[in-house]
C-alpha cells in the first residue's frame, strides 16, 4: 500500500480498486449468468462479464503505463457488493424462476453503479491530471458501464419485474 501525497497517487489508488472490483464482479456476474432463467437476461448477463473484462484489461493498460502493479488494492467495497449478490441472488431460497431473476438483477446493478461511481471518479481525475488518453480510455469505460445497467432496466421494467409480480 502506498502513501496518498497527491491526485495522481489517489487516481493510481482507485484505478487499482476499481481493477479488483471487476476482477471480483466478474466472477460472480459469471455466477449470476449460469444461475438467470430468462434467455435475454442470461445473454445480458454474458455481455456483462465480456464488458467487464475489457474494462479490467483496460485497466491493467493504464495502470501498467503509469509504472503500478494492478494488483496493488483490493477493492473491500466490491468484496462486499459480491457477498450479498451471492447471498440474496445465488444462495437465498427463491422458489419463482422470475422472482430469483428480478433479484440478480438488482444484485448486478449494485455492482455496476459500484463501477459507474468509480469510471466518473477516475475520468474526473484523468481530466484533471491531463491524462487525455487515459480519460478517453476511462470514458469508454464508464459508457460501456452505464449502458449495461441500462440494458439491466430495460430487462426489468420490460418483462422480468412483471413476471415475478
Amino acid at each position: 500500500m502506498m502513501a496518498i501525497a497527491n491526485l495522481k497517487d489517489i487516481y493510481i489508488d482507485q484505478l487499482q480498486d476499481i481493477y479488483s472490483a471487476n476482477t471480483q464482479s466478474a466472477k460472480v456476474t459469471r455466477e449470476l449468468a449460469d444461475a438467470a432463467h430468462a434467455a435475454g437476461l442470461r445473454h445480458a448477463l454474458k455481455a456483462g462479464v465480456e464488458g467487464i473484462e475489457d474494462g479490467r484489461n483496460a485497466l491493467q493498460r493504464i495502470i501498467t503505463a503509469h509504472g503500478a502493479s494492478p494488483s496493488g488494492e483490493f477493492c473491500k467495497g466490491m468484496e462486499g457488493l459480491v457477498k450479498e449478490a451471492r447471498s440474496h441472488a445465488l444462495e437465498e431460497e427463491i422458489s419463482d424462476k422470475d422472482a430469483r431473476d428480478a433479484m440478480i438483477i438488482t444484485q448486478y446493478q449494485r455492482m455496476a453503479h459500484y463501477g459507474i461511481a468509480g469510471y466518473g471518479c477516475l475520468l474526473a481525475f484523468a481530466k484533471r491530471l491531463g491524462l487525455d488518453d487515459d480519460a478517453k480510455t476511462l470514458e469508454e469505460c464508464l459508457r460501456a458501464t452505464a449502458h449495461g445497467d441500462k440494458t439491466m432496466s430495460e430487462l426489468a421494467e420490460g418483462s422480468i419485474n412483471q413476471a415475478a409480480a
